[in-house]
């Protein structure tokens, strides 16, 4: 069996080894990580094999750390990394590099247009109809997307929503609440099938699918990082949230993930204030008194403009795992179309938490 795994800001860990009679066998742990002194990689395989399989990623993490040598320098690699490479080994899961991905990026769509995409393509996803996918969200309309389990009285003010003219729609994540305009934001949506996160925790998920985000972020000269559970942040604050769902696969299928994020290029501070309900426990759970701290633009930061930004993250997935360009089919588009009409325009599911 073979497992991978980038730890988030570290190294790729390999993990090979064999399973006899519910124990680990020659595990074999390799990767461009740095460890001192060399004899620690061996007391590493010690500690894997004899591990009994069923033995979760902690309990694996564990047995690393006690039998690592006295003084074991650990550099892009953690015991904790060591432990999901196996259970991803054991779960048979996939890498970004087995798949031929797909980019759509298409002109601006109305929010609850963008709300039924992310529902349908995943969906095709883990039907096996479409590739993995990576769609660049444009938008239509200034927004207000708030997650599946909140309170729409609590997160929004509705007069306030009405005086901007901003239209408040339900995702099928959960997570916080979003605002949005055309031109202020950069969203997107990865729907990988769930082999790729195959022996990952949710928490873990997160971290994995975003790290390619980092690294672009990084050669724009951001040094960014993730911050559990499901934010990107930088030394001058947060810059992205992140959600995910999962989507059941038919029967006989594994099912997808939808992981999509939403990151703020040019916020309208004042404005947001007077739309979402910020309260002061989210703050104080932020470690800020003020909402305008709470997310600092791209723009500042990277002194780029929009569409630039955009087409080197783009550039830097392609670089990592391949992208070829593709579109939304005529069928899924129909799907879609009839979802936001039904669906994510209707007050029943808008509302669907008063």
């Amino acid at each position: 069996m073979h497992g991978e795994y980038k730890i988030p800001g570290g190294k790729l860990v390999v993990v090979d080894l064999d399973v006899q009679d519910g124990v680990l066998r020659r595990a074999r742990v390799a990767g461009d990580f740095f460890l001192e002194p060399d004899e620690a990689l061996d007391a590493v395989n010690d500690a894997l094999n004899g591990a009994p399989a069923a033995t979760d990623a902690t309990g694996l993490a564990a047995r690393v750390e006690a039998a690592l040598p006295e003084g074991t320098v650990m550099y892009g690699l953690t015991s904790e990394g060591i432990g999901i490479a196996v259970r991803r080994a054991l779960a048979h899961a996939t890498d970004w590099t087995d798949y031929d991905w797909q980019l759509v990026r298409e002109g601006p769509q109305p929010p609850a247009l963008h709300m039924a995409l992310d529902e349908v393509l995943t969906a095709e996803v883990a039907a096996g109809r479409r590739p993995p996918t990576l769609r660049v969200w444009e938008w239509g309309a200034p927004a207000v997307i708030i997650g599946s389990f909140q309170s729409l009285r609590n997160e929004v003010d509705a007069a306030g929503a009405r005086r901007h003219g901003i239209e408040v729609v339900r995702r099928i994540s959960g997570g916080g609440a979003m605002f949005v305009e055309p031109g202020n934001t950069i969203t997107y949506s990865l729907s990988v099938p769930q082999a790729l996160v195959q022996g990952l925790s949710f928490q873990d998920s997160y971290a994995y699918l975003d790290d390619w985000v980092l690294g672009a972020l990084g050669d724009m000269g951001i040094k960014a990082w993730y911050q559990p559970l499901n934010d990107i942040a930088t030394e001058a604050g947060k810059v992205a949230g992140a959600a995910q769902k999962r989507v059941v696969g038919p029967e006989g299928r594994p099912g997808a993930v939808l992981h999509h994020v939403t990151m703020s290029y040019d916020i309208d501070a004042a404005k947001m204030l007077e739309v979402l309900r910020i309260g002061q426990e989210k703050l104080s759970d932020k470690g800020t008194r003020s909402a305008n701290k709470r997310v600092d633009p791209l723009r500042r930061q990277t002194g780029l403009p929009r569409g630039a930004v955009i087409e080197r993250m783009i550039g830097s997935f392609r670089g990592r795992y391949g992208l070829t360009d593709g579109k939304v089919t005529a069928r899924e588009l129909a799907r879609a179309e009839e979802l936001a009409r039904t669906k994510f325009s209707s007050p029943e599911w808008t509302a669907r938490v008063p």
